[in-house]
C-alpha cells in the first residue's frame, strides 16, 4: 500500500483547499465527555490517501473554512462512530452536520454475524488492512503533536470511503439501506440529546 500523505493546518483548513463530494471525519479530544474533555484535532480525507489534519486553537475556535465545509449539505461527511464527534465538532465549532454516514452503524445493521464493529476490526476483516491503535491513548492537547500521533490520526479516516462502498454493497444486499439512511437522518438529533444530558437514556425505552 502507497504511503499515505499527511499535511497538519493550524487553526483552519487552507484557502481553495478541494475536498470533493464526499470526506471522511474523524476527531481526536481530551477525553469522551464532550463538555469536559476539549476537542484538539479533526481528520479529514477525500479517500484518496491524502489526509489534512486540522490542530484547533485552544484558545477559539473559529476555523471558518472547516466550519464551512461541515455546514455544506452538498458534502457527504463519513464518520466511524458518528454519534460521538458530530456532538464534539457541536459543542466547540458550534456547527450542526449533515448529511452524515456512520460506518459503525452500517456495520451493525449490515454485519449482524459479529459484535465486533470497531474501526479496526472493519478495516481488518473487510480491506484486510492492520490499524495500529497504539496512540490511542495520547495527549491530543499537547503543543506539538508527535510524528507517531499525527500518523494513527491519519488512520482513522483514510479508509472510510472504501469502508462505505463495502458497507453499502452488504446494506442492499440484506435489504437495508433505507434503515441505515433513516439512522444517520437521525445523528445530528441523537448528538443534540447527548449534549443536553440524555446521553445514557434509551428515550424509545417502556
Amino acid at each position: 500500500m502507497t504511503k499515505p500523505t499527511i499535511t497538519l493546518h493550524k487553526g483552519d483548513l487552507p484557502a481553495g483547499l478541494e475536498l470533493g463530494a464526499s470526506v471522511a471525519v474523524d476527531t481526536e479530544t481530551l477525553g469522551l465527555n464532550p463538555h469536559r474533555d476539549r476537542l484538539c484535532l479533526v481528520q479529514l480525507s477525500s479517500g484518496n490517501g491524502t489526509a489534512h489534519l486540522v490542530q484547533l486553537d485552544r484558545n477559539g475556535y473559529e476555523a471558518p473554512r472547516l466550519k464551512a465545509l461541515f455546514a455544506d449539505p452538498g458534502v457527504l461527511k463519513i464518520f466511524h462512530f458518528a454519534r460521538f464527534d458530530v456532538a464534539v465538532i457541536e459543542k466547540y465549532l458550534g456547527v450542526s452536520l449533515a448529511p452524515l454516514y456512520c460506518t459503525k452503524i452500517a456495520s451493525k445493521l449490515a454485519r449482524t454475524y459479529t459484535d465486533r464493529h470497531g474501526l479496526k476490526d472493519l478495516v481488518g476483516e473487510l480491506l484486510g488492512i492492520e490499524l495500529s491503535k497504539q496512540q490511542q491513548s495520547s495527549d491530543w492537547g499537547a503543543e506539538t503533536l508527535s510524528q507517531q500521533q499525527l500518523a494513527y490520526a491519519a488512520s482513522d479516516v483514510l479508509h472510510l470511503h472504501a469502508l462505505k462502498t463495502k458497507l453499502d454493497a452488504m446494506l442492499a444486499r440484506e435489504g437495508r439501506t433505507a434503515f441505515a439512511e433513516a439512522a444517520f437522518a437521525f445523528l445530528p438529533t441523537r448528538a443534540k440529546l447527548d449534549l443536553a444530558g440524555f446521553g445514557e437514556d434509551d428515550i424509545f425505552a417502556h
